[in-house]
């Protein structure tokens, strides 16, 4: 048992590190296969090659999952873990059948290469931002929620600038939602637009405001990381 725990878990030993790079291997295969198969026109024999060695790679990672929650010494933990729960959802709807695609996930189960080759300064990083988000996660709150509000006001202000005009386009409030998310945040489609003169000033406005809304965000966490960094330099010359 010991054996195989550090098999599965331990990258130091030279069969644990090949052991992580096959597994990362059989993730980028089946990655790319899933993308393969949403080619159109492909014919029988691909399809049948493909689907055997998407077979293959569940089965090998069904082995894996399961000795993973075999070596964990808090076997609950692991499950419910991050890890464990990409490790379970990449799999699961191999069996059950149930008709939602989930191999897309396991994207996420290639943050384990950081451990595998040992990217020291990709943890710090991680760390790193994880200490800037704490350092402005009140002042991202009260931005999310600030836009939420505008969000509502101006799908209000468009429907009654808009309803009476373009009735089929801003049929409710609801459906203005989508016009004002994609106009706060200046991707403006043109799928959907005002055409009286009331609604273009409005949108106007609209977008004015959609410009700051998007450097705020942006501005709080360069903020936060240069003050992480200004910290992180300060304790080691301390």
């Amino acid at each position: 048992m010991e054996k195989l725990k550090h098999l599965v878990e331990d990258t130091d030993t030279k069969a644990g590190h090949t052991f992580d790079l096959v597994i990362q291997a059989l993730i980028v295969l089946s990655l790319i296969t899933f993308m393969l198969e949403t080619l159109p026109d492909l014919d029988a024999r691909t399809k049948r090659v493909l689907s055997v060695i998407e077979v293959i790679t569940v089965l090998i990672f069904t082995v894996e999952y399961l000795l993973r929650v075999i070596v964990a010494d808090k076997k609950l933990r692991y499950v419910f873990s991050f890890n464990g729960l990409i490790d379970l959802l990449a799999i699961l709807p191999f069996y059950i059948t149930s008709g939602i695609d989930l191999r897309a996930i396991r994207i996420f189960r290639l943050f384990r290469l950081l451990r595998a080759f040992k990217f020291v300064r990709y943890s710090k990083a991680v760390r790193h931002f994880r200490l800037a988000i704490k350092e402005i996660k009140e002042e991202l709150v009260l931005y999310l929620v600030l836009t939420l509000m505008l969000i509502f006001v101006a799908s209000i202000g468009i429907y009654y600038f808009e309803n009476g005009a373009q009735p089929e386009k801003f049929k409710s409030v609801f459906h203005c939602m989508w016009w004002a998310i994609s106009t706060l945040t200046t991707v403006g489609y043109g799928d959907v637009y005002p055409i009286t003169l009331g609604g273009r000033i409005f949108t106007a406005i609209i977008l004015l405001l959609g410009l700051g809304l998007i450097s705020v965000p942006s501005g709080l966490i360069a903020s936060a990381f240069t003050k992480v960094h200004e910290d992180h330099d300060h304790d080691k010359t301390a």
